[in-house]
């Protein structure tokens, strides 16, 4: 196998297996074959990157490289000053949101593996082994994801701190990713213990999501946390810091290098040891029950899911009068909902149109300044940035076989499906998205806010179909398999960039004038009827 020197240095730990009563030569076969299938997986950090016939260079050992490069931007907060409890406590939540990140991204899968429990439990091997065969599996990828994130930082911050701290740095690191790896097992296990396997895999999906989304704003949002002034930052340790654990880690720095005193400081810094070391003994305690839930996952729910779609419905009843193409809407709304692949795609672009404009809102209220009802609108034009994406997206499917459908149906006009799907987007995301940046507008600003993101709206619309003509010209909706998923043209999305930003210009110096709005809404009525009339001819 090509991973033999990762195996060579799990056989120098085989006495701690046959220590905690394991089959060592299984769990290093099981271990062994999943290392050999983990270079056909793409990381989810680079998702979208194509995929080539046997690369020089494997997505995993690309993923590294851009881990790296993310390592880089923790070097000058070890770097900042000797107040280890601050900078420090900044550095262990960027580290342990993106462990984090990539656990519950990347190696659920392993956790939550049935196969295992198919393949293996025919075979004369206990859930012990199994057990432990994922949880090396899952040390072993997150050694080199840390080693990656953190090498740099590490060989720089202990060049300028001196020995010690590289010692107490090293351990605390590897206390974060015991204590990654095992609250999140320990938050599938309960999951799991009270619930199906369905809503788990929801759960999963809404996770990634939402840290994706959390990912843009991650370091800003950090930084503005502390009453940060040149190179000095202001702080009292708090009762609930406890409550954190980058304190915990950071505190036990502030202790041991910089004589910190206070009882708090000292709880805080044992809890950096004390509790990895529980979570690690309830986990391997755990392990039996967690084998026999995982049974869950085999099982598709049960339960009938009743959507009341009756809104959705309406609208796509009004901006069609068409019954083939109403059926067709329909359809695509249906798929837009149910692929969890797409939502783990598509959604973190959505929530970014959303949380970039409530950030740029919050940040002026912190910083005492209002919101500005003249030009502070065009922060909705964030949400048109997603559209080039989320239509690239629009042609895979984690159905995609079934595409045949399209040619079988007894349809004319082809291009019906191509509309459908734009205006089930438009429906089933587009609009959300706007709607609650206008009603957000509308507390802040006033009843101006809907003729502002009205014309958003139609402008988005506008671009819909022009996007997908650019990008997905000729190609069925849902045709194709998120498993041969290519990046997107980036010159398209850099000239849409472009082309939206200047539409953002525009709409400013047509409300410098109040009537010419009023007069700008029909236009864009008007071509938008065309656009789609032209892009999409009926035959």
């Amino acid at each position: 196998m090509h991973q033999s020197f990762t195996l060579k240095i799990l056989d120098r730990f085989s006495w701690l297996f046959r220590l905690c009563g394991v089959e060592y030569r299984t769990v290093r076969l099981i271990v062994g074959f999943k290392l050999t299938m983990d270079k056909r997986r793409v990381p989810t950090i680079i998702g979208n990157q194509a995929r080539k016939k046997d690369p020089i260079i494997t997505p995993f050992l690309t993923s590294l490289l851009l881990y790296a490069f993310l390592g880089l931007l923790l070097i000058p907060f070890l770097l900042f000053s000797d107040d280890f409890y601050v900078t420090l406590a900044i550095v262990f939540s960027l580290i342990m949101f993106i462990l984090t990140t990539s656990m519950i991204a990347d190696f659920s899968s392993v956790l939550l593996d049935v196969r295992d429990k198919v393949i293996l439990d025919t075979k004369p091997i206990d859930d012990r082994t199994i057990a432990f065969a994922k949880f090396v599996h899952i040390v072993i990828y997150m050694t080199q994801l840390a080693g990656a994130l953190l090498l740099i930082p590490f060989i720089v911050s202990s060049l300028m701190h001196g020995v010690l701290f590289s010692l107490v740095l090293f351990v605390s690191l590897v206390l974060v990713c015991l204590l990654c790896i095992v609250v999140t097992a320990l938050f599938y296990m309960l999951i799991l213990k009270f619930f199906d396997g369905e809503k788990l895999r929801n759960l999963i999906n809404y996770v990634q999501i939402f840290l994706s989304i959390g990912l843009v704003f991650v370091y800003q949002l950090v930084g503005r946390s502390f009453g940060l002034v040149g190179l000095t930052f202001d702080y009292t340790v708090e009762w609930w810091h406890l409550l954190l654990p980058p304190f915990w880690f950071s505190a036990a720095f502030e202790v041991l290098l910089n004589d910190g005193q206070g009882g708090l400081l000292i709880l805080a810094a044992s809890l950096a040891l004390i509790v990895p070391i529980i979570s690690l003994w309830i986990y391997f305690k755990s392990m039996p029950a967690f084998e026999q839930n995982l049974a869950k996952l085999m099982n598709a729910s049960t339960a009938k899911k009743v959507k009341k779609q009756t809104l959705k419905r309406k609208i796509s009843g009004w901006i069609s009068r068409d019954q083939e193409e109403k059926a067709a809407i329909d359809f695509a709304r249906v798929m837009l909902s149910q692929e969890r692949e797409f939502k783990l795609k598509v959604y973190p672009t959505l929530g970014i149109s959303i949380a970039l404009p409530l950030f740029m809102i919050g940040m002026m209220l912190m910083d005492g300044f209002g919101v500005d009802s003249e030009i502070d609108y065009l922060y909705g034009y964030f949400s048109l940035l997603s559209i080039p994406t989320s239509v690239y997206m629009l042609k895979y499917s984690a159905k995609a076989n079934g595409a045949y459908l399209y040619q079988v149906l007894p349809v004319r006009d082809q291009s019906v499906f191509y509309r459908a799907t734009l205006k089930a987007f438009i429906i089933q995301l587009f609009i959300p998205v706007v709607v609650i940046l206008m009603l957000i507008y509308l507390y802040f600003i006033g009843p101006i806010a809907m003729l502002h993101f009205l014309i958003i709206f139609l402008i988005g619309c506008i671009l819909t179909p022009i996007c997908y003509r650019m990008i997905n010209n000729g190609r069925y909706p849902f045709n194709e398999s998120f498993s041969f998923v290519e990046s997107a043209n980036t010159t398209i999305v850099f000239v849409m960039m472009f082309v939206i930003g200047g539409l953002a210009v525009l709409h400013y110096f047509i409300s410098k004038q109040p009537y010419l709005l009023y007069v700008y809404l029909p236009v864009l009525l008007v071509v938008n009827h065309f656009s789609w009339k032209v892009i999409f001819p009926r035959r």
